[in-house]
């Protein structure tokens, strides 16, 4: 039972790190923030809360230059796409209505029923340029 408080415990702090979180995070920087408040929660359960919750449909993900998985908790419930600073994280959410539509047509061209995708873009922000 105490093992159960406890990864409810971890899974709270984890949660309220993405709560105040706008930009994208690393399972990494998401343990330091912890780590700097003073929460004992180890890094893989931070990865392993991170990935359950991407699973769940609870957190969005992208991956970064290095292929890293980076996380955030979206606002936007409907399917969306993000431009990305590379230096400090800043996101922005974006409505992609031309590439929807050219996904739509591709696949119809092809042949294809049920395709999914990701357009994720990555740039510097006004503050970082």
């Amino acid at each position: 039972m105490a093992e159960r408080t406890r990864g409810t415990r971890q899974r709270a702090a984890i949660e309220g790190a993405l709560e105040r979180e706008t930009a994208f995070r690393t399972a990494q920087e998401l343990h330091a923030v912890l780590r700097d408040r003073g929460a004992g929660v180890g890094l893989t359960t931070v990865y392993r809360a991170l990935q359950a919750m991407a699973a769940a449909g609870a957190l969005d993900v992208v991956r970064n230059g290095d292929g890293e998985a980076m996380y955030r908790r979206c606002r936007a419930e409907a399917h969306h796409h993000h431009i990305v600073c590379r230096s400090c994280g800043t996101t922005a959410e974006l409505s992609a209505t031309p590439v929807e539509a050219w996904v739509r047509t591709a696949a119809r061209r092809h042949g294809f029923s049920d395709v999914t995708h990701t357009a994720e873009l990555f740039g510097l922000c006004a503050d970082c340029d």
